[in-house]
């Protein structure tokens, strides 16, 4: 294993903000990883494993112990006579095993095409879109359990999936460095579409829409949103979404349409949303005064959507934090709702 010293974060994330590593390290394989994990012991380091950057903000102080980037690549596909199984290494980019997935006309993953990252951070999210979520797919996975220094394989029952979340970013935080992720899909299944703009653009078709051109769609519609890595795009410099949709009991929902009839607006309703009761955060963000395009200072909002905080250009993790700040502070005072950030943060 080569270990680097004070490598700069911001170029390995999609923001492109945020201080050095102290220690840094890029490994493939499972001897890598065990090699790693002696070197933060031996030293009493933290360990901050990396995958490909697209959900994270870095403190501009950066990260006082090693940076691990996971790198394990490969896709094997195999049938089980229940479907048809793909595992992945984890350091595979998320939309090129997509692409993979949708060529071979394997239903499952199309709705997530064109969201950055690798394969190995998609489960500690529960990465969603467009009416799909990964854990749906996910059949189980292989990791490094840092508590018993073995490789483990943990099933899709043991991962706690919901919205936005699994046993990786909350009760098991820190303590898995995944590996490797079997995917179930559907071979020759026909594409989903719970998502109201999807069903809006095949709604005249006669037959129904193949993989590749659902996948295209979501492209489009991801593009048009800037929500597709573009090299040089300012609002593309963003984690994606910087908070989470917020999940409401009947009681807050209820307090939100008085709020929003009282000043003569109308909660609006999304069937993707509405069976779990979430509202659409980039609505309270824009009713709180957040329009798309407002910056402050060198952060700022994208101009195609409300929700991505971008970089315009140079900026440092603090100016980021505080636009996250004051966008959570005037929706709580606007709607009484306390905004979720998404992204992990690290080094704050």
């Amino acid at each position: 294993m080569t270990v680097q010293e004070n490598v700069p974060l911001a170029p390995l994330t999609t923001l492109g903000v945020g201080g050095p590593a102290r220690y840094f390290a890029e490994v493939s394989g499972e001897d890598k990883v065990r090699e790693a994990v002696a070197f933060v012991r031996q030293k009493s380091l933290p360990l901050f494993v990396l995958g490909g950057g697209s959900n994270l903000l870095v403190s501009d102080a950066g990260w006082p112990g090693l940076v691990l980037k996971i790198s394990v690549e490969g896709v094997r596909r195999s049938e089980d006579g229940k479907g048809t199984l793909f595992e992945v290494g984890a350091g595979v980019e998320w939309d090129a095993f997509v692409s993979l997935a949708v060529f071979d006309h394997c239903a499952g993953i199309e709705c997530l095409s064109g969201i950055p990252g690798s394969v190995g951070g998609t489960p500690v999210q529960n990465v969603g879109a467009y009416g799909q979520d990964v854990s749906e797919t996910i059949e189980s996975l292989q990791a490094f359990d840092l508590h018993e220094e073995r490789i483990v394989v943990i099933p899709k029952e043991a991962c706690g999936f919901r919205y936005r979340a699994s046993i990786f970013n909350t009760t098991d935080k820190g303590r898995y460095i995944i590996l490797r992720v079997t995917f179930r899909l559907a071979s020759g299944a026909v594409p989903a579409l719970r998502y109201a703009d999807l069903q809006k653009r095949f709604a005249a078709s006669v037959q129904a829409p193949s993989l590749a051109q659902v996948r295209e769609a979501v492209l489009q519609i991801r593009r048009s949103k800037g929500m597709v890595i573009a090299p040089g795009e300012d609002d593309c410099r963003s984690a994606g979404s910087f908070f989470k949709n917020p999940v409401l009991s009947e009681v807050q929902f209820s307090e939100l349409v008085v709020r929003a009839r009282e000043k003569g607006l109308t909660v609006p309703s999304y069937p993707a949303l509405d069976a779990q009761r979430k509202v659409s955060a980039a609505w309270l963000v824009e009713r709180a005064g957040f329009h798309k395009g407002f910056t402050l200072g060198a952060a700022g909002i994208s101009k195609k959507h409300a929700l991505a905080l971008i970089n315009t250009g140079g900026a440092r993790a603090a100016e980021i934090m505080r636009l996250k700040d004051e966008i959570q502070h005037a929706v709580l005072e606007a709607w009484g709702i306390a905004l979720e950030a998404e992204p992990v943060m690290v080094g704050f």
